[in-house]
């Protein structure tokens, strides 16, 4: 495995000849890089920005992609993670491993595995309870992108049980957020947020059966797919998706369900990334879904 340093943080590098990842050494679980070759960082870069985590001190984003465990709390949401992670080589991939938080006895892990010959890798979350106790919580997978593109939020058209006349959508908003905001562009078929924001924030949480969130900028798409599962019961108002924007940086958010851990016991929770170079902003949406339809799984 290359090291390499990234951001003043000692970083493992792997790729695929396609995509490239940096996953961090010193601090984690977190991948603070991805590029398509040797292009642009994807990723949100926020070396100083912080939140503070009550009596523990600053928990630092550094941005890129981290894994955190809901319900949010700040006392155990924002616990630092700036120690040594573990990491290991898998096949066409590898596994970050962070000790168990002890606080908690949460024990957090990252699995990366790569396409073979597409610009695509599967990202496993795992959630280890270490404590004696049962703990109740879902994982919850967060990645920081860079502001100035338009993140792609995709809505339910479809009655839940064939029957028209009952609701079959419905939608989350923090208080923060302002619904007539002119950053949030309201649609049937996918709802836009536009990540220009230079003051305030906001926040989307929705149940996701189409299983993916996308974010265009400067002619790059890169899509972010997770499992829904209708019989699951999830966070924040049956929330498996959500998209938090602010003036630095847009957050693509999947979760898993609630789910009560044994001692011992684990959860796992799978995202698929794909990157796709050379598209246009979208206006026909129709044309948007089938694009990602039939890129699933990075596969043509």
């Amino acid at each position: 495995m290359k090291t390499t340093r990234f951001l003043g943080l000692e970083c493992v590098e792997a790729s695929n000849g396609l995509l490239s990842l940096l996953v961090t050494q010193s601090v984690g679980p977190r991948v603070i890089s991805l590029r398509v070759n040797d292009g642009e960082n994807l990723f949100a870069e926020l070396p100083d920005a912080t939140l503070d985590c009550p009596g523990k001190g600053a928990f630092h984003f550094y941005g890129g992609h981290r894994l955190w465990h809901a319900p949010e709390d700040p006392r155990r949401t924002y616990l630092p993670d700036d120690d040594l992670v573990v990491i290991s080589p898998l096949t066409n991939g590898l596994r970050v491993k962070q000790p168990p938080e002890e606080e908690t006895n949460i024990q957090k892990e990252i699995e990366i595995r790569f396409s073979q010959d597409q610009p695509a890798v599967q990202v496993e979350h795992i959630l280890t309870n270490h404590s004696i106790e049962p703990v109740t919580l879902a994982p919850w997978a967060i990645t920081q992108v860079k502001p100035g593109g338009v993140a792609i939020l995709p809505q339910n058209r479809e009655p839940w049980d064939q029957n028209p006349t009952l609701p079959h959508r419905h939608l989350a908003l923090w208080p923060y957020t302002d619904i007539n905001s002119p950053h949030i562009e309201w649609g049937n078929e996918v709802i836009l947020i536009h990540a220009d924001m230079m003051e305030n924030q906001l926040k989307i949480g929705f149940p996701n059966p189409q299983g993916w969130l996308a974010y265009w900028r400067s002619g790059t798409l890169f899509v972010k797919r997770a499992a829904y599962d209708p019989q699951a019961e999830y966070y924040d108002f049956g929330s498996s998706s959500e998209c938090y924007c602010e003036s630095t940086f847009l957050e693509l958010e999947t979760l898993g369900p609630i789910t009560t851990l044994e001692p011992g016991q684990s959860t796992h929770h799978a995202e698929t990334w794909e990157v796709y170079t050379g598209v246009q902003c979208p206006e026909n949406l129709d044309d948007l879904h089938q694009f990602i339809a039939n890129k699933r799984g990075g596969r043509q």
